[in-house]
């Protein structure tokens, strides 16, 4: 792995689904190395602080969230981008379409903290 690799793992069951949790400190994340570092855990998910993500994932005219995004999605690996990203849907009505529409689905979602996570995991096993 590279030096953008996950710091400190933690590996839950949550409702049945076995996921990966970064750490909400250390270096920004690669799409590569997390998802090494989740098929080296046996996860079915992944949650990333957004704390943990480059600036321009937020910025979709740099193509970062899609192209991450799709590779999660190609590689049947369900993600959770965790944290508080008002304050780049505010300034960006395509942002804000984009987490609306990305968490009508059930391969990627943003979240603000895990507590929602659990609970969207928890309505998907009912």
């Amino acid at each position: 792995m590279t030096d953008t690799a996950p710091t400190t793992e933690l590996v839950r069951d949550i409702h049945g689904v076995r996921i990966l949790l970064c750490a909400t400190d250390g270096p920004r994340l690669d799409a590569n190395d997390i998802l090494s570092a989740a098929w080296s855990a046996d996860a079915a998910m992944v949650a990333i602080p957004v704390q943990r993500l480059d600036p321009g994932f937020f910025r979709l005219s740099t193509r970062i969230a899609g192209e991450m995004l799709q590779k999660f999605v190609n590689y049947q690996m369900r993600i959770a981008i965790v944290g508080d990203v008002s304050m780049w849907t505010t300034q960006s009505e395509a942002l804000r379409d984009f987490v609306y529409e990305t968490n009508r689905g059930r391969s990627a979602w943003f979240v603000n903290d895990i507590d929602e996570l659990e609970r969207r995991l928890a309505h998907q096993t009912t």
